[in-house]
């Protein structure tokens, strides 16, 4: 399990005491083509940690969505490039892969803390408790659904500023992209009325 399903679930459990630490909205409007787990270096950058570098083809016209980072459990979007971009058309683009890119930099960090720190709270839990790390059948030992709630509830509380400011930071993002969006959907349209109202005035 990792941090942000622990955020995801707490959220939820929390809701009628107020807390202030809530859980991101994802909304992305647009087609997308699924790839490969195979697709070249893919598994090179999962076992690092980083993005994958593997690219839509030239003629493909849909956003592309890889499996889940290993990391940050998000799955990478490479956005489609259309032909004639114009100029609010790519300052849309290379916003939303930016967003992406932070948002998975942010779940990536907090998942490795989230890890490290669990595994130093079991090991000294049993430690405590003058437990080894692994039974006597050399399988891992694991601590109960009570001790662990104290870990999570403790690992929120310590980082709960900080999943208040990535909401913030979120929200904005989001809202500059939707603005953008409509622009761009509002010039598209506006092109194409032209364009019937042009082939309509010739006939």
């Amino acid at each position: 399990m990792n941090v942000k399903t622990i955020v995801c679930q707490l959220w939820r459990s929390s809701l009628h005491q107020s807390q202030p630490c809530l859980r991101p909205i994802r909304n992305l409007c647009t087609s997308r083509r699924t790839y490969s787990a195979h697709e070249p270096n893919n598994g090179r950058n999962h076992r690092t940690g980083k993005r994958s570098s593997s690219a839509p083809v030239a003629s493909s016209k849909h956003d592309w969505i890889g499996p889940p980072d290993r990391l940050s459990n998000l799955r990478p979007i490479i956005y489609h490039i259309p032909e004639n971009e114009s100029t609010l058309e790519r300052r849309l683009r290379h916003l939303r892969q930016e967003t992406e890119d932070w948002n998975h930099q942010f779940w990536s960090n907090q998942n490795i803390t989230f890890s490290k720190e669990k595994d130093e709270f079991i090991h000294t839990c049993l430690k405590s408790k003058g437990l080894s790390r692994r039974d006597e059948n050399g399988r891992k030992r694991t601590l109960s659904t009570e001790d662990m709630a104290i870990f999570y509830k403790d690992f929120l509380d310590k980082n709960c500023t900080k999943h208040s400011n990535y909401n913030k930071e979120w929200y904005k993002r989001n809202f500059t992209i939707t603005l953008l969006m409509g622009r761009v959907v509002l010039i598209r349209t506006w092109q194409r009325l032209k364009r019937r109202l042009s082939g309509t005035s010739l006939t």
